[in-house]
C-alpha cells in the first residue's frame, strides 16, 4: 500500500526518540542535575485541568525567566525530564501536558475541544495563572501549532517562541507551496459553514474555488511525490484525541512574537529503516531525499518570512532534536533568548 497523507504527515514525528518518563515531586536544579518536577494542576476551562510541571530555577527566585516546554503529539510534559533540568541554572523552567493526554483531563475528541485555537488559548491560561511575566515558549513538533496560535493572536503574552523540530506546515503554512492537510481542512471548514447557515454569496463561492484550486494543486504535487516514494504497510489509524488534534490546524502565515526555528535537516532515518525498508537501499534512498527536500523547503520558507529570526538546521538528528543533540539546542536557545528584550 502506498504512503497515505497521514503517513506522511507523520513521518518526522515517527523518527521521534523513545520517550523517557520521571514521576516526582520536588526537584534540584542545576546544570547536570536529574531534576524531578514539581507536579500541579490548573484548570483552564470549566471541567478540564492540566498537568503542570515545575522543575524550578536559579534558586526557585522569582527574578529567572520563565521557560514553558510543550511536547509533541502523543507525549506529555515529562518527555523534558532529562532535558529540562539541564536549563534550570538560567531560567525557571515548567512544562505543560496538554489535554488529552497524560494526566490531564480529556474532553470529547471534538474539533472544538482540540483546535489550535483551544489549545492555544489553554497555554495562555496556565501563563495567567501562574502569574508568568513574558514568559520563552518553547514547542516541540505539534506544539508548534500552539507556538504560533499565541505568537499570531496573543504575542504580547510572551517574550519569545522556540521551535524544537515544530515549524513544520502545522506551526507557519508556506502560501507558496501549500500544504494539502492543511488545504483540505480550508476546503472541509467552508463546507461545514456553509451546511451551519453561512450565506451562499459571491464571496462565498470565490472563497471556495480558491481553496479548491489550492487543493487541486496539492495533490498534483502529492501525485508525484508519492509516485517517488516506495511501498510500506500502511500505519495503524489514528485514535480519536490525535486526529482531532490533527483536525484541529490552521494557517499560520504570519507570527508577531520573536521566534527561533530548529530544524533538525535532514533527519536521522534510521528508525525508519527497519523492517521491510532494511534491505531497500532505493527505498531508504528515496525516504532520505523526501525528509531533505522536505525539510529543506519549509526552513527556507520559514527564513524568508521571518528573515530578522534565527532558523538552525541541525543535519542527521532526530525529531526529538532535544533528545538527540542537547548542547547544539541549548546553546542556540541561550543566544535566541540573550538578545530578548
Amino acid at each position: 500500500m502506498r504512503w497515505g497523507l497521514i503517513l506522511v504527515r507523520c513521518l518526522t514525528i515517527m523518527l521521534a526518540a523513545p520517550v523517557v518518563v520521571h514521576a516526582g515531586e520536588s526537584g534540584a536544579e542545576g546544570q547536570n542535575a536529574v531534576s524531578k518536577p514539581w507536579v500541579q494542576f490548573v484548570s483552564v476551562e470549566p471541567g478540564v485541568k492540566l498537568e503542570v510541571l515545575d522543575w524550578g530555577g536559579p534558586g526557585n527566585g522569582g527574578a529567572a525567566r520563565p521557560l514553558v516546554l510543550l511536547s509533541g503529539l502523543g507525549d506529555t510534559a515529562h518527555v523534558y525530564d532529562d532535558f529540562a533540568p539541564k536549563l534550570t541554572a538560567k531560567y525557571h523552567v515548567y512544562g505543560i501536558t496538554r489535554r488529552g493526554f497524560g494526566d490531564s483531563s480529556k474532553p470529547e475528541p471534538t474539533d472544538a475541544n482540540y483546535s489550535a485555537k483551544r489549545l492555544g488559548e489553554d497555554v495562555v491560561a496556565v501563563i495567567d495563572a501562574l502569574h508568568l511575566d513574558h514568559p520563552v515558549l518553547a514547542g516541540h513538533s505539534i506544539a508548534g501549532e500552539e507556538l504560533s496560535w499565541v505568537g499570531s493572536h496573543d504575542p504580547k503574552k510572551v517574550a519569545g517562541l522556540i521551535y524544537l523540530d515544530a515549524a513544520d506546515a502545522y506551526g507557519f503554512y508556506d502560501s507558496v507551496r501549500g500544504d494539502i492537510q492543511i488545504d483540505l481542512l480550508d476546503v472541509k471548514r467552508r463546507l461545514d459553514a456553509f451546511r451551519a447557515g453561512a450565506v451562499y454569496d459571491r464571496a462565498f463561492v470565490d472563497g471556495l474555488r480558491t481553496s479548491v484550486a489550492q487543493l487541486n494543486r496539492d495533490l498534483d504535487a502529492e501525485q508525484i511525490r508519492l509516485a517517488e516514494l516506495p511501498d510500506v504497510p500502511a500505519p495503524p489509524a489514528p485514535p480519536p484525541i490525535p486526529l482531532a488534534v490533527w483536525f484541529g490546524m490552521e494557517k499560520f502565515t504570519k507570527i508577531d512574537a520573536p521566534a527561533l526555528a530548529i530544524f533538525a535537516c535532514p533527519h536521522d532515518m534510521s528508525p525508519m529503516f527497519r523492517g521491510p525498508l532494511a534491505n531497500d537501499p532505493m527505498a531508504q534512498a528515496a525516504l532520505r531525499a523526501f525528509d531533505l527536500k522536505r525539510c529543506t523547503d519549509q526552513s527556507n520558507a520559514f527564513e524568508r518570512a521571518m528573515p530578522a529570526d534565527p532558523v538552525v538546521r541541525i543535519a542527521n538528528a532526530n525529531h526529538q532534536v532535544f533528545a538527540s543533540n542537547p548542547d547544539v539546542v541549548i546553546r542556540a536557545m541561550n543566544d535566541f533568548m540573550a538578545k530578548l528584550p
